[in-house]
């Protein structure tokens, strides 16, 4: 018998009945009791703070504040979905601009060198985000795959300013990850960077080397900004 199924066996023959969970106190990692103002503040500080660009915009008023985004970047070539609201609205909003639209729902290798080589950036839609670190999280799907906020130079998130959240604790529970995650999500807090051994920063060598957040607010929110 291998030790393996010796462990596994002797779990099984255990004598003082069933393995339970222990309570667990996860006040630690939750009940921050910010406010919808404070949560805001913290994630743009933090965001921030590692080179992620935040542009606060009224949610009627988004796709302006996209194509003014692109033009100022220089955003010849935008990698995005066609299902979801988010790539829904951009479309109609840039049908007549001077930027070509990707469409990035094909098999990978059909358009890997495509990909990696002539897109400026890619427009993706956000889960929501956490105040206590300054992190975005997504779900990649076959409309929204996560190479398109993994790979182009310039990666712009569209998040909605009341999907944030405390802690990432808050995000898992009040999302029901437990009852839904998908097979891989995605944590982003700011653009992709590394260093060397001297610890000198570099941005953009393994992914985007910029990040936008184009944060959407309900009207009133937003004269307040």
């Amino acid at each position: 018998m291998s030790a393996r199924n010796t462990i596994l066996t002797r779990l099984r023959e255990r004598t003082d009945g069933p393995l339970s969970a222990p309570d667990c106190n996860f006040a630690v990692v939750t009940e921050r009791g910010w406010s919808p103002d404070e949560r805001l503040a913290r994630f743009e500080r933090w965001i921030t703070s590692v080179h992620g660009e935040v542009v606060h915009t009224a949610r009627e008023d988004w796709c302006d504040v996209l194509a003014k985004v692109l033009a100022d970047k220089g955003v010849r070539r935008l990698a995005l979905g066609r299902d979801h609201p988010v790539a829904v609205e951009a479309r109609l909003a840039l049908e007549n601009a001077d930027v070509e639209l990707v469409d990035v729902g094909r098999d990978i290798e059909a358009w890997k060198r495509e990909q990696f080589e002539s897109v400026d950036a890619g427009l993706t839609s956000i889960g929501g985000a956490i105040a206590e670190t300054g992190s975005l999280w997504l779900w990649p799907t076959p409309d929204e795959p996560r190479l398109i906020s993994l790979v182009p130079p310039i990666h712009i998130a569209v998040l909605d300013a009341e999907t944030i959240e405390d802690t990432f604790f808050d995000v898992v529970e009040r999302n029901g990850w437990a009852n839904k995650m998908p097979t891989n999500a995605l944590l982003i807090s700011g653009p992709s960077k590394t260093a060397d051994i001297e610890q000198t920063l570099a941005y953009g060598v393994h992914g985007p080397r910029e990040l936008v957040v184009l944060i959407r607010h309900v009207s009133q929110l937003t004269e307040n900004l």
